[in-house]
């Protein structure tokens, strides 16, 4: 489908629905084209290629509002669609805090260089990503140490996205996105009967940015043969280093918290921080929207307001929150944006090999399993496994181990941040170092 068409698909379903007596519009044209094929132990598990198309639209009515979406893109289909979304809002409750953002938020002229879709994808075949699949295969199998390889399962992936948008009160948008992504999860036999399992993966706006797919499968049986022998370690207070492939989950747990939502609902740990020091002064970073080939880039968020670069943490101190406009206008908040997009740090200038030998005994946590962190409060409690640190090198591996503590009181013990920040994520965080977490273990 071309942009024209799904340009015309959404300019059709705001003036149907003003015919049909909406107040206000916002309509969401998207097609999304996928290849996704698994290759396990010697053979083809899955190859999936699929086109998806559909509409969101967004409706007030007299005060009312609903979303809806449908697949039907026939007029005939629309119309009746319409029909039935706008008779379903005139039965809900009025909410007098919805609305389309102000028409001067949203973007006058498309930024330029963020260089989101890649051309070459048109030319990859799911024979092409097979073949990527099945050579992971082969390199995750010739590492030394392989004949403990109980199971191989590798992945190529890639997507095209585009999206139209167009609101009545004078919004007409449109931007398309490509995604590769290659992965190898091995799981190997341990002395003790264990099967630990470990994985490597990439995920890019643009082929050219992939690694070699043979390196892949290599890290990941290496990752897995070095949780061999895996033990509780003794609990005590100490140094943690969170890898850069883990700490963006531990970065997440401030990002929900940020939310208009959370602010409104009272459930937010950061309520009330803006403008005062929260974390160390190595807690800074921004949400950038603009980043060339970022995965979370986008022109304008889901709302059609323009992207822009917002400060979320200076220095410790917390500059911003995600607000929309209906939450903005429920807590009296000018909207900023409703939800994150790439982070961008301030990075430091060491190598985690570096940030190892200054905390010399310690903890590295490379995976975070299972536990919760409360959004409310920010007391956490979350499963890890990593390795032990000792004498400022990577020592025996550690699982069925326990950190926990308070957010508030957590990151204020940041005391470095790595120049390592890991690029198959918007989060984009770098290896994160804490002095002083209560770890739990034997």
């Amino acid at each position: 489908m071309t942009n024209e068409a799904m340009l015309k698909i959404a300019r059709d379903a705001v003036s149907l629905a003003k015919q049909k007596g909406a107040t206000e519009v916002a309509a969401v044209a998207r097609v999304k084209r996928e290849v996704d094929v698994t290759w396990r132990d010697g053979k083809l598990e899955k190859i999936t290629e699929a086109t998806s198309r559909g509409l969101d639209v967004r409706l007030f009515v007299d005060g009312r509002y609903s979303a809806c979406s449908t697949s039907d893109l026939r007029p005939e289909g629309l119309a009746s669609f319409l029909e039935n979304a706008i008779g379903l809002t005139r039965t809900l409750a009025k909410d007098p805090h919805r609305s389309l953002p102000d028409p001067a938020l949203y973007s006058k002229a498309a930024p330029e260089g963020l260089s989101l879709a890649d051309p070459r994808i048109e030319s990859i075949t799911a024979l092409d990503l097979r073949r990527t699949a099945q050579g992971i295969e082969e390199a995750a199998r010739s590492v030394k140490g392989s004949e403990a390889i109980l199971s191989v399962s590798t992945n190529g992936y890639h997507a095209r996205n585009e999206t139209t948008q167009v609101h009545s009160n004078g919004l007409e948008a449109s931007f398309a996105g490509t995604e590769f992504s290659i992965s190898a999860d091995v799981s190997i036999k341990d002395d003790d009967g264990r099967r630990p399992e470990e994985g490597e993966y990439a995920y890019v706006r643009m082929y050219a940015d992939l690694p070699d797919p043979a390196s892949v499968g290599r890290r990941a049986t290496e990752r897995a043969l070095a949780r061999r022998g895996s033990k509780k370690g003794p609990s005590a207070v100490m140094p943690v280093i969170i890898d850069n492939r883990a700490s963006g989950r531990f970065v997440s747990y401030l990002l929900r918290p940020l939310s208009g939502a959370a602010l409104q609902q009272k459930r937010s740990f950061l309520e009330g921080f803006v403008g005062k020091p929260f974390g160390s002064d190595k807690l800074d970073f921004a949400d950038d929207p603009l980043l060339p080939k970022g995965l979370g880039t986008r022109p304008f968020d889901s709302e059609g307001m323009a992207a822009r670069r917002l400060p979320m943490f200076e220095k410790g101190v917390l500059k911003n929150h995600y607000i929309d406009t209906y939450y903005g206008k429920k807590l009296g908040m000018a909207p900023t944006t409703g939800s994150s997009t790439n982070l961008a740090w301030k990075l430091g200038t060491k190598t985690q090999a570096a940030l190892a030998l200054d905390v010399k005994d310690g903890l590295l946590v490379t995976s975070f399993l299972g536990g919760n962190s409360n959004d409310a409060t920010g007391d956490f409690s979350l499963g890890v496994q990593g390795f032990v640190i000792r004498g400022g090198k990577i020592a025996e591996p550690i699982a069925e181990m326990n950190i926990a503590g308070r957010h508030v009181d957590v990151w204020k013990r940041l005391i470095a941040v790595g120049n390592d920040p890991f690029l198959y994520s918007s989060g984009r965080a770098p290896t994160l170092v804490f002095d002083g977490l209560q770890v739990a273990g034997t």
